[in-house]
């Protein structure tokens, strides 16, 4: 069943959730070398592009599905159909999904985020793509993976006081002092000084950023914590996302690994790119981004990506475990 078909189906007669159906929500984790420098590539537009459960429904929203044809083109992209759905709908819907999720408990310092990714480049060829395994401890103290030569290995993490990025217990404390007021909560991210001023980066010239492309920005990184998300703020996360100027709602999008499913943009005028965060059209998870090139990009005289070009991730599996090395 493609998920145009799934949108349509929700009824008013979708069974309530019950608790063994949210018994073992599923966690999005963050984890290992180079989880800042993945989601920078997604959600930066400024920078070099160098691209390395609740199941049931508890509400029936009628989901308004919407056949756009376009009929010209926007920056060199052929026209195509793109199917869109009411972007009001899908993040009340969300909202009320998230609220049915359980509160779960803080990790131990001592524990670890385990993540599984699969990435396409833009340049490589449409079947292949790169798989990585991270673990990261709960502190940042401590990040794991497999080298090129297939050997486990964990590193020490140094400070960085230069750094956006945040360990998992950072981003813990982080998101249980924001507000659950919608309007109250986009005020804050619109604003905060840590996402204003952070990275410092050596040699890449900081430039201006729209408070509402921030706010859509720094939403799209929190909705990825999944495994410390409280489920009223990931509530207020959506109904945000909705009053954020720009903001759409696209069906069909692909994440890395084929998967089909809700991708929520913002438009911009005169943007290079357009980047999705993919949510499941039922549980409203993250399921990845998406990245798709408007017009051609160039170095000087050369053409580094052609439009049309696509940066997808996908999450396959994610979790907490107690060492380093175990999966979920």
């Amino acid at each position: 069943m493609d998920d145009l078909t799934a949108l349509r189906e929700l009824r008013a007669e979708a069974p309530e959730p019950d608790a063994g159906r949210l018994a073992a929500p599923r966690a999005r984790l963050v984890a290992g070398t180079g989880r800042a420098a993945d989601r920078r590539r997604f959600l930066f537009p400024g920078r070099p592009v160098l691209l390395a459960g609740a199941f049931g429904l508890v509400a029936a929203l009628v989901l308004t599905l919407v056949q756009i044809d376009r009929t010209g083109e926007i920056g060199g992209v052929p026209p195509s159909a793109a199917r869109y759905a009411s972007p009001s709908e899908v993040f009340a819907q969300a909202a009320l999904v998230a609220e049915t999720r359980s509160t779960g408990t803080s990790p131990r310092p001592d524990q670890w985020q385990y993540s599984k990714t699969l990435s396409r480049q833009p340049n490589g060829d449409p079947g292949d793509g790169t798989t990585m395994e991270r673990w990261i401890r709960y502190d940042g103290k401590q990040t794991g993976g497999y080298d090129v030569d297939g050997r486990f290995r964990i590193s020490d993490v140094p400070p960085d006081p230069g750094d956006d990025d945040l360990s998992p217990q950072q981003y813990d404390r982080r998101l249980r002092e924001l507000p659950t007021d919608p309007d109250k909560l986009l005020a804050q991210v619109r604003d905060d000084r840590h996402w204003v001023e952070f990275p410092v980066e050596e040699g890449v010239t900081r430039t201006a950023e729209d408070p509402d492309a921030r706010a859509f920005r720094v939403i799209s990184v929190y909705l990825q914590q999944q495994a410390i998300m409280p489920p009223k703020l990931e509530a207020a996360m959506y109904r945000a996302l909705g009053r954020i100027p720009g903001v759409g709602v696209e069906v069909g999008v692909e994440d890395g690994a084929g998967r089909k499913g809700l991708g929520v943009f913002r438009e911009a005028a005169g943007a290079e790119t357009r980047r999705y965060l993919i949510l499941e059209p039922r549980t409203f998870r993250y399921l990845g981004t998406r990245m798709v090139w408007l017009r051609d990009q160039m170095t000087g005289s050369e053409v580094m990506f052609k439009a049309g070009s696509v940066f997808t991730v996908a999450e396959l599996a994610s979790g907490i475990v107690e060492k380093a090395g175990q999966r979920r």
